[in-house]
């Protein structure tokens, strides 16, 4: 009987079972490598008219005096039907970066997760920080990749990607076509159905009543409420703010601190006072 002992058995046992391969911190790339398929569209043509997919609406980014405010409705519908109105559309990446949704959620999480597991996988394997620029091309491959399923019109994702760099002290905000291409708003970015109801009244608020960048937090969480507001009286695809169910929006604000979700109570505080009643 051959003997599993000895100098070679143990060489070999040390072995991996993959290649040797340096990444360089590329999480998408040792994904490849182990034989997952990144892409999010499906393989083949799919008759639209069989299903509606479930989708988003809108989302919303705004920076003001301290960071950046990233805000979205909660509901989630399939055509004309309203299936979940507790839908989270502002999804923390890391410590320093949100992805704000729109379009189908279920590619979006996806998204999200690689996102998520990509910075973290960078982080562990270079000891340091993905880059903002290494963050905003991962994005954007996964976008690119998922174009196949958006141009069939039953799978397209239009994120915000917003961050805040601590090197600089300053927040950004992005938005993206569908094939990925980035873009960088100095001011507000919008993203959804109800984006068109609202993108006028922002540049209106921005650039003849008062800039969006020396708002105080408060003055900049009334200007998102409003704006998700007049989106949910337009759009029958955003819930806007529904005290009777309990559906509110989601804000979440980017600073040098960190990130911090804005509690329920203030925000039906600020709801209450500035925006279901206004003194004329």
């Amino acid at each position: 009987m051959r003997s599993h002992s000895g100098p070679e058995f143990l060489e070999k046992l040390a072995e991996p079972s993959w290649p040797r391969t340096d990444f360089q911190g590329d999480f998408l790339a040792l994904l490849r490598d182990r034989g997952y398929s990144l892409t999010l569209g499906p393989s083949g043509p799919v008759e639209k008219s069989l299903w509606q997919p479930v989708e988003s609406t809108t989302v919303l980014a705004v920076r003001y005096d301290a960071g950046v405010l990233v805000a979205g409705d909660r509901r989630a519908t399939s055509g004309t039907t309203v299936m979940y109105d507790r839908a989270d559309k502002v999804l923390e990446i890391d410590e320093h970066s949100v992805l704000a949704i729109s379009g189908s959620p279920a590619l979006a999480y996806e998204m999200a997760r690689i996102l998520e597991y990509s910075f973290r996988y960078y982080r562990r394997s270079q000891l340091q920080e993905l880059s903002l620029e290494g963050k905003l091309r991962t994005l954007s491959r996964l976008i690119r990749e998922n174009l196949q399923w958006a141009l069939q019109g039953i799978g397209a994702v239009l994120p915000i990607f917003a961050a805040y760099d601590p090197a600089t002290e300053r927040g950004h905000i992005y938005f993206y076509d569908l094939l990925g291409t980035q873009f960088e708003s100095a001011e507000f970015a919008v993203a959804g159905s109800g984006s068109v109801w609202i993108r006028g009244a922002l540049y209106y608020q921005n650039r003849w009543l008062k800039r969006l960048e020396t708002m105080s937090r408060d003055e900049a969480t009334t200007i998102a409420l409003r704006m998700l507001q007049a989106a949910a009286h337009y759009d029958a695809a955003t819930s806007g703010i529904r005290e009777e169910t309990g559906a509110l929006p989601v804000v979440k604000f980017l600073t040098q601190e960190g990130i911090e979700t804005l509690d329920e109570s203030l925000l039906r505080r600020i709801y209450q006072e500035f925006v279901e009643t206004v003194d004329v």
